[in-house]
C-alpha cells in the first residue's frame, strides 16, 4: 500500500486573469490514492472593496448569488492563508514527496498560486491531475456525466 497522497485543490478568484485579478477563496482535500480524505482547508481570502468592486460581471453574479462576496470582508488575509496551506503541506507530505495538485481545469488554479502564494507554489510539483480531461473522455467515449452543481464555491467545486 502507497503512502502517497493527492492535493485535492479549487480556488474561486475575481476573474480568470492571475496579473489583475485575486483570489477570493481556497479550499483543499488531501486523500490518499483510495481518496480517502485525510484532511481539509477551506478558507475566505480577504480583499479590498475596491478590489471586489472591479470583479467581472461573471463573478459579480456568481460570487454574489452563492454568498462568496459577503464573506471576503471577513476573510483571512492572503499571506496568511499562504502560511496555512504550507504548514498543511508540510504535515502531511515529506519534504522529498511529490505535491501532486489535483483538481478542475487545474493549470488556472495554479497560475494564481505561481503569482500570489510564490512560497507555497515552491512545494508543489509541476505535474497536476487535472479532473477535468477524464470528464471529457468519459463524456465523449463513454457517454458518462458528472453531474456538477455549479456552486462556484470552492469547497463544492473541488472534486
Amino acid at each position: 500500500m502507497s503512502n502517497k497522497r493527492l492535493f485535492w485543490i479549487d480556488l474561486e478568484m475575481t476573474g480568470l486573469d492571475e496579473k489583475k485579478d485575486r483570489i477570493l477563496e481556497v479550499a483543499v482535500i488531501i486523500t490518499d490514492l483510495e481518496f480517502r480524505t485525510l484532511a481539509t482547508y477551506r478558507q475566505v481570502v480577504f480583499q479590498s472593496q475596491d478590489v471586489v468592486d472591479n470583479m467581472n460581471d461573471w463573478c459579480k453574479i456568481h460570487h454574489g448569488n452563492s454568498g462568496l462576496t459577503a464573506e471576503i470582508p471577513n476573510g483571512k488575509p492572503s499571506e496568511d492563508v499562504e502560511k496555512d496551506l504550507i504548514a498543511l503541506t508540510k504535515q502531511y507530505f515529506h519534504s522529498k514527496e511529490r505535491v501532486v495538485l489535483v483538481g478542475n481545469s487545474i493549470s488556472n488554479d495554479r497560475r494564481f498560486i505561481d503569482e500570489y502564494w510564490k512560497e507555497f507554489a515552491k512545494l508543489l510539483h509541476y505535474r497536476m491531475i487535472d479532473v477535468s480531461s477524464y470528464k471529457e473522455i468519459f463524456r465523449d467515449k463513454y457517454a458518462v456525466t458528472y453531474d456538477k452543481k455549479n456552486a462556484h464555491r470552492a469547497e463544492g467545486d473541488i472534486l
